[in-house]
């Protein structure tokens, strides 16, 4: 029997498959060509989008190299862990679950594998399967130090900003509060909150927070929480989420936040769901829906505020 690495072993080969659909002349050429990566909690298939030439290129080089490091060192984590991160930049998803699933056959007792697994996992809609990976990744990093997590898309700075045990809370927290379980969210959120150990942790943790103290009608929880934001703060990436909190404390007008940079796909979701979430607060929830989906249109369909709008217009929370 083959080991449990030999499956990616074919990536190559799917490498060849998304340059041949991405460069397809037509949507309905991919759609006949390709598996959808994922179905959208409103039952609609959702494929890898049409990368420019340039990206495409960077992309496939990257996962290329990952995949010969992998070759050149198949029993280690590390490169089964950037095989699969390399495949699902590439929106590869099921072939990047895959990677971190023989990576857990080996690695059983790695919580980086089942990290990133069940991040994918939320990509994918299976909000079930992340929460038991997350749940797992816990009990492995009970007691440990954390770890810086290198980034895959370094910031201009080329310094990561999150650590292992962060993102292991906050992919956490996301995955309840996309089903609506909003008390084990919050649960998630505080704990990842005690690991936000620099700003951009801080804010981006405090702005899901808040949403999600807002949803269970704990008002005043919220407002302690903005306390402490103010515009001065120094970050490296994460100025969106900041702009959000900033909004919720009323020092940023919504229509300024919103579409600042509308040809972004990924701008629109992340500052489109904090906007609406805005104007559901604030009793607008015809604009809230509205922008929902406007997000939805943009097609961007990994983006967290894209699930999220998602989640909440298939629940019918409006």
């Amino acid at each position: 029997m083959n080991p449990p690495y030999m499956l990616p072993r074919l990536t190559p080969v799917i490498t060849l498959m998304i340059l041949l659909i991405v460069t397809a002349c037509s949507r309905q050429t991919e759609t006949e060509n390709a598996e959808p990566q994922a179905i959208s909690l409103t039952g609609d298939a959702l494929y890898p989008p049409d990368f420019d030439e340039a990206t495409l290129t960077r992309l496939t080089a990257q996962y290329e190299e990952a995949l010969r490091d992998f070759e050149t060192d198949p029993a280690n984590p590390e490169t089964i862990i950037w095989a699969g991160r390399r495949a699902a930049y590439l929106w590869q998803y099921r072939e990047a679950i895959d990677w971190f699933t023989s990576g857990i056959e080996q690695f059983p007792d790695d919580a980086r594998l089942y990290r990133h697994r069940g991040h994918r996992y939320i990509t994918v809609r299976q909000f079930v399967k992340a929460v038991a990976d997350f749940d797992r990744a816990v009990e492995l990093i009970r007691g440990t130090d954390d770890e810086i997590e290198p980034d895959g898309a370094p910031n201009q700075y080329g310094i990561p900003v999150s650590t292992l045990h962060f993102n292991i809370w906050y992919h956490k927290a996301l995955a309840h509060y996309l089903q609506g379980d909003y008390e084990q969210a919050r649960d998630a959120w505080e704990a990842c909150m005690e690991v936000s150990e620099n700003n951009d942790m801080l804010v981006a943790t405090s702005d899901w927070l808040w949403i999600t103290y807002r949803r269970l009608g704990l008002h005043d929880e919220a407002a302690s929480l903005l306390e402490p934001i103010h515009a001065g703060m120094e970050l490296l990436e994460n100025d969106v989420y900041l702009k959000r909190l900033l909004m919720y404390k009323g020092e940023i007008d919504p229509d300024e936040l919103y579409g600042t940079d509308e040809s972004s796909p990924l701008a629109l979701a992340t500052q489109g769901y904090g906007v609406a979430n805005y104007h559901r607060e604030t009793g607008n929830e015809e604009k809230a829906v509205e922008i929902m989906r406007e997000i939805l249109a943009s097609g961007y369909w990994s983006a967290f505020g894209y699930i999220a709008a998602e989640a909440d217009l298939a629940r019918g929370e409006y």
